[in-house]
């Protein structure tokens, strides 16, 4: 399943990308997205933490040269180290449900806040978005209508 959601990822983001010269976070990131989408609390955390990756990025490009292939690297080293911490952190109790808010994957975050701080927030999460939902939609029509879990 993980294999069709990327492959079908590639694809939308490429037409995405294509027509309206606009990026989904990253070329695995739909795919992932679509995988988990049918948990909201994690696509939160994951956006969160890219957020929060990018606002670092901002600030450690304030005192150094970021740039090019050390812009991307530092912002996935970022989002892994802020995603394994969501990890270890940020599940809560709340009236007997578990509310979690783990990142989505080790490089998501970081991709996500690379296109972000190139494209800016909006316009990455609103293709992100739509471009997972597409996924997922397409999954399910190849799967029969089944919602995959």
């Amino acid at each position: 399943m993980t294999e069709e959601a990327v492959g079908l990822g590639l694809v939308v983001s490429l037409i995405f990308s294509e027509t309206l010269s606009l990026a989904a976070g990253g070329m695995v990131v739909p795919g992932y997205l679509a995988l988990m989408i049918h948990q909201p609390m994690r696509v939160a955390g994951t956006i969160v933490v890219a957020l929060v990756t990018l606002g670092l990025l901002k600030l450690i490009s304030r005192y150094t040269l970021v740039y090019g292939r050390r812009r991307i690297v530092i912002a996935v080293l970022i989002g892994f180290s802020l995603g394994a911490v969501s990890r270890r952190l940020l599940v809560f109790d709340v009236k007997g449900l578990p509310l979690d808010f783990q990142t989505i994957g080790f490089v998501i975050p970081g991709l996500i806040a690379n296109w972000m701080e190139r494209q800016g927030i909006v316009q990455t999460l609103c293709v992100m978005i739509t471009t997972a939902v597409l996924v997922r939609l397409l999954l399910m029509l190849l799967n029969g209508g089944n919602l995959i879990q």
